[in-house]
């Protein structure tokens, strides 16, 4: 019995010995590609360094597998399930709406050339927070505060955790209440805050799981649209739809830069890898295959699903639905107890979706923490990975607070469809400074090391239809009144403008008003917490 005891012990120690030397490998090869390629170029962003940036936490645990699902689980959520009929009843025709995720398709790899060179060169967590601090110095903190204003403010998943609601309701048959709908997405988000905070590793698995999940159904939706293509459903006219597919195009460029902002929404997550780079092995290299392969993924997924959904109903049908497409496209192929099938479907979208953006935008809050940017209670409290020393449940609670403002208060009907807006249009703001700041390092640092460089012109491309989404907007709809009526049809862009405005008025506050008023100075210093992450903290000191 001793001799087993003993054999069995010989083997665990050996097998910890080869774990061990596993890792150290691991960790060799990742020492050389952690190092930070412009660390000493004169482009470190911010006040920490790299080594001190990446330190604390669970450490370097996602594989180019996990990052691949990390995108496709951002991207894909409810919007291709719904907004696919929103943009058709925008632009008018079913030619247009197809024009429109092709060119949403374009620009969002252009954007995610644009984030592999700056994540590339800076693969640290963070995204654009890294990117703006390393562009524009001066002055010092404006464009981390205006960056938290829109991260912190516009950061929440609100209207994922709803439509998770209300198919749930909708799938168990039950009357879809105003508040046992708010009760539940209210569950939602507090279930995903304490996955993520307390159980990291599983928040990770199930995160992954519901990925390949969507995959599955849209790989579904796409395989049936081939059969109804054939003609061997009981779909009438499959092409139907494809026939004068331009015909009652809309000619309005307040239309199309409405239904743009629309199509980007169903596609952002792109850039989700760039957000949680602290996390990821080997980020540079790990970075130029998830990005790519993950938004490819997508996008291959994504058209070929609206040809699906145009197949099966016509452009009549689904204006006049008022469902989503995706719920009648099963409806017209298989009946109606298909439709409550999708319910279920989507709702288990959604809630993949509402915990990808959960766990990048909590690594976001924690960076911005971490930067000094003063908060309620002290900003070394929402740095922290407090309680487990691995998870960022202090980040997730800042992410949590504005969800669930957003779930209790606003009438749905109205602000749902408006919010989608507003995210998306201080989005383009920000773009608009990334993509001009590229061609500003270009030209100021041409030396600095770029282990991923976007060709030119798909930047100048990004960059016009930048501008584009940000001016056309005010352009007054065909309709006169866009599609969040009884408000404005400019209102979201300047409430997107107010938001980012507010985020200058507060950094004023902090670095020079008050500083002025009282008498002080701010000094920063650097801390590490217990559980080994590095925070600036700034102190006041009396100017006599």
């Amino acid at each position: 019995m001793s001799t087993t005891w003993w054999s069995r012990k010989s083997k665990r120690q050996e097998e910890d010995q080869d774990d061990r030397a596993s890792e150290s490998q691991l960790s060799d090869e990742d020492q050389r590609n952690e190092k930070e390629p412009n660390d000493d170029a004169g482009l470190n962003p911010g006040e920490l360094t790299f080594e001190e940036d990446t330190a604390g936490g669970m450490g370097r645990y996602l594989g180019v597998t996990s990052c691949t699902l990390l995108i496709v689980g951002r991207i894909i959520g409810t919007g291709i399930f719904s907004t696919p009929s929103s943009i058709l009843s925008g632009v008018g025709s079913v030619g247009a709406s197809l024009m429109l995720w092709v060119l949403g398709f374009l620009l969002s790899f252009c954007g995610l050339f644009i984030w592999l060179e700056f994540g590339t060169m800076f693969p640290r967590s963070g995204g654009e927070k890294v990117y703006l601090e390393a562009v524009y110095r001066k002055p010092k903190y404006l464009a981390t505060v205006v960056f938290a204003a829109n991260a912190i403010l516009l950061g929440f998943t609100a209207s994922g955790c709803i439509v998770f609601a209300s198919n749930i309701l909708v799938a168990a048959g039950q009357p879809v209440g105003r508040w046992t709908e708010r009760g539940i997405a209210l569950g939602v988000i507090f279930f995903v805050t304490l996955l993520h905070g307390l159980t990291p590793k599983t928040g990770v698995l199930i995160m992954n799981s519901l990925s390949i999940f969507k995959i599955v159904i849209l790989l579904f939706v796409v395989v049936t649209g081939w059969v109804v293509l054939s003609g061997k459903t009981r779909v009438a006219d499959p092409h139907y739809n494809f026939r004068n597919a331009f015909a009652g195009s809309s000619t309005s460029s307040n239309d199309y830069a409405t239904a743009t902002f629309k199509v980007l929404n169903a596609y952002a997550g792109w850039s989700n890898v760039n957000y949680v780079m602290n996390n990821v092995r080997n980020p540079v290299r790990t970075l130029k295959i998830a990005g790519p392969l993950g938004l490819g993924i997508c996008a291959v997924l994504y058209l070929l699903a609206n040809v699906a959904y145009f197949s099966a109903a016509t452009k009549a049908e689904i204006d006049k639905s008022g469902v989503t497409v995706a719920a009648l496209f099963f409806g017209n192929v298989f009946g109606s107890v298909a439709e409550r099938a999708l319910s279920v479907f989507v709702a288990l979208s959604a809630l993949g979706n509402v915990i990808t953006v959960t766990f990048a935008a909590s690594r976001v809050n924690q960076e911005l923490a971490k930067e000094g940017i003063p908060l309620p209670f002290g900003n070394k409290f929402w740095a922290s990975n407090w309680p487990t020393g691995k998870s960022p449940l202090p980040g997730l609670i800042i992410h949590l607070i504005p969800s669930v403002i957003v779930i209790i208060a606003p009438p749905p009907n109205i602000v749902y469809p408006f919010i989608l807006d507003v995210e998306g249009y201080p989005q383009q703001i920000i773009n608009l400074f990334i993509v001009v700041g590229l061609f500003y390092l270009r030209w100021k640092k041409p030396d600095a090391v770029r282990p991923f460089k976007v060709w030119w012109p798909l930047a100048v491309f990004f960059l016009a239809a930048a501008c584009f989404l940000l001016i056309a907007p005010f352009l007054k709809p065909a309709n006169g009144v866009g599609d969040t009526p009884p408000l404005p049809y400019y209102l979201y862009c300047l409430v997107g403008i107010g938001i980012m405005f507010a985020g200058v008025l507060y950094w004023a506050a902090w670095r020079i008003l008050l500083p002025k008023v009282f008498g002080y100075e701010l000094l920063p210093r650097k801390e590490t917490l217990d559980d080994g992450t590095v925070v600036t903290v700034f102190s006041n000191k009396k100017i006599k």
